[in-house]
C-alpha cells in the first residue's frame, strides 16, 4: 500500500488512471488475491481511490501536495503539474526489448530453493572460494546445458560470471585483438569491448544470420539461436563454416546464446557449441529467463582458455552472490527452471501471437510485416523505407517506448540498412500489453 500511495502523491500514477483489476495485479505480483483487494479497500477508504461499478478502480482526483512553485489542483484533464511536465507525460507504454516482465519472476519457487540451498550448503560456502564460482552451481549447469542445448563440457570449464557484459570484458582483456561482430547487436556490447581496447569490424546478417565467410581477426561474436535483433538463426551450413574458420585460424566463436531457450514454433536448437568445445566459448545468463536483476551468467570454455579467464576474473569471487549461485543450482536441479522457463514460453508466444495478430489485422500497410522465427523476448516490425524515425518519434510522443532496427545497426557496416521497429513483446506486466499493442498499431496507421 505504501507504494501505491507513494506513486500517487508524487505523480507518478495520475489522477483518473485504472488500476488493474485486483485478480490480474494479484497474478503479477505473484500473491494472494485477498491481499490486493484489502489493500484497494482501504486505499479507497482513505480517498487515495475510487471503485465505481463497471468503471473499475481507479486513482481519485485531489490536491497536490505542496511544492516550491505553490499548491495546484491536479486532475485527469490538467496539462502540468508543480516543477515539470503534465502529469501522465512519458512512457506509459514500455515495448524496449531485453526485458522480461519483471512481475514474472518465479518469487515462491526461488525462495524454496534458497532455503533448500542455504539449509544443506557447507560453512566453507560463505568463505573465499574457487574464483570459477559455486561447484554446486557448475555441476548444475553442466548437466543443464548438455540436456537442453547440445553442450559438450564438465563442470571445470564453466566460470560463473554476472552475465554477458562481465563475460565479454574479462575475454576481451584474455583475447584481445580485432574481432569480428554482427552488423546488427547492442551497442553497449560494442563500447564494452572498445573501451577494452578491442576494434570490432562488422559481418552482414541475412535471413541465415550472420555471412560467417566475411569473418576476420582474432575472434568473432555472434548470436546463433535468434540473432539479435533481426531474428534469424545461423543455419546448419554457415554452424560448419564458422568452426571451420575458427579450426584453421585458430581464432575463438563467441556464442552469445541470447534468449535461445525461448523458441516457439520448434524446440531450442542446440549450441554450436557442440561442434567444436575448444574453438567455442559458450555464453549464457539467466537475465531474459528470470530476470535482469539476477546478476548470473556462466562461461562455457575450452580447457586452454579457463585458467587465463580465471586470472582475469581474479582471486576473490566479485560479483556473482555466493547465495544466488547456491540458489540457482538449487532451482536448475530441482526442475523449478525447466517449469519457469516452459511457462514463460507458453505466455511470450501468446504475447507474440497477439503482436502479430494484430499487426496483420489492423495495419494493413504494404511493407508493414513482422520477420525473423518465432522466438525470443522481441519481434522486429519491418517498414517501409524511410519511415523509421517518424515512427518512432510518433510513439514517443504517445508515450510509448520502442526502439527502431538503426539503433542496433554497426556504425561501419556496408550500405542502407532496412527500416524496421524492435519490439519487446516480454516487458510490460500483463494487464497493460493488450493496451500497448493498441497503441502501436494506432502509431503506424498515423505514421504510415
Amino acid at each position: 500500500m505504501r507504494a501505491l500511495r507513494e506513486a500517487v502523491s508524487s505523480g507518478r500514477l495520475a489522477p483518473g488512471t485504472r488500476l488493474p483489476p485486483y485478480r490480474s495485479l494479484a497474478a503479477d505480483l505473484g500473491i494472494a488475491r485477498n491481499t490486493v483487494a484489502d489493500a484497494y479497500a482501504e486505499l479507497v477508504a482513505e480517498g487515495w481511490l475510487t471503485a465505481r461499478q463497471g468503471s473499475g478502480t481507479r486513482v481519485a482526483e485531489r490536491v497536490a501536495p505542496l511544492s516550491p512553485r505553490g499548491p495546484a489542483v491536479v486532475g485527469s484533464g490538467s496539462t502540468e503539474g508543480p516543477g515539470g511536465p503534465a502529469r501522465g507525460a512519458g512512457v506509459r507504454f514500455d515495448l524496449v526489448q531485453g526485458k522480461p516482465d519483471p512481475s514474472s519472476f518465479p518469487r515462491t519457487a526461488w525462495l524454496a530453493s534458497a532455503r533448500r540451498a542455504l539449509a544443506v550448503a557447507p560453512a566453507e560456502a560463505f568463505g573465499p572460494g574457487d574464483p570459477r564460482g559455486r561447484v554446486e552451481l557448475r555441476r548444475a549447469l553442466a548437466g543443464y546445458l548438455a540436456r537442453v542445448r547440445g553442450v559438450r563440457t564438465a563442470p571445470e570449464r564453466i566460470v560463473v560470471c554476472s552475465g554477458t557484459a562481465h563475460a565479454l570484458r574479462l575475454l576481451a582483456r584474455v583475447v584481445g585483438g580485432r574481432w569480428s561482430v554482427e552488423a546488427y547487436g547492442l551497442p553497449f556490447h560494442r563500447s564494452l569491448l572498445a573501451e577494452a581496447g578491442v576494434a570490432t569490424v562488422p559481418v552482414g546478417v541475412d535471413e541465415e544470420g550472420a555471412r560467417v565467410g566475411e569473418v576476420r581477426g582474432r575472434a568473432v561474436l555472434l548470436t546463433p539461436a535468434h540473432q539479435f535483433p533481426t531474428g534469424g538463426p545461423l543455419g546448419p551450413e554457415r554452424r560448419a563454416a564458422v568452426v571451420a574458420w575458427a579450426g584453421r585460424s585458430g581464432g575463438l566463436v563467441l556464442e552469445d546464446d541470447y534468449d535461445g531457450e525461448f523458441r516457439y514454433d520448434r524446440q531450442p536448437v542446440g549450441a554450436v557449441q557442440a561442434l567444436s568445445p575448444e574453438r567455442v566459448v559458450l555464453m549464457g545468463s539467466v537475465s531474459k529467463s528470470l530476470g535482469t536483476a539476477l546478476r548470473l551468467g556462466w562461461m562455457v570454455l575450452p580447457e586452454e582458455w579457463v585458467d587465463e579467464v580465471v586470472a582475469a576474473k581474479g582471486v576473490r569471487e566479485q560479483y556473482a552472490s555466493v547465495v544466488d549461485q547456491l540458489t540457482l543450482a538449487d532451482f536448475v536441479e530441482s526442475g523449478a527452471y525447466d517449469r519457469h522457463v516452459r511457462r514463460m514460453r507458453q505466455g511470450y508466444r501468446r504475447r507474440r501471437d497477439v503482436l502479430v495478430g494484430a499487426l496483420a489485422e489492423r495495419v494493413r500497410v504494404p511493407g508493414v510485416r513482422v520477420t525473423g522465427i518465432a522466438a525470443g523476448l522481441h519481434a522486429v516490425v519491418e517498414l517501409p523505407a524511410g519511415s523509421e524515425g517518424r515512427v518512432v518519434e510518433l510513439a514517443a510522443a504517445r508515450g510509448l517506448a520502442v526502439e527502431g532496427l538503426g539503433a542496433f545497426r554497426h556504425p561501419a557496416a556496408v550500405g542502407v540498412g532496412p527500416d524496421g521497429l524492435v519490439v519487446g513483446y516480454a516487458t510490460p506486466p500483463e494487464y497493460l500489453y493488450a493496451e500497448a499493442v493498441d497503441v502501436l498499431c494506432d502509431v503506424l496507421r498515423e505514421a504510415l
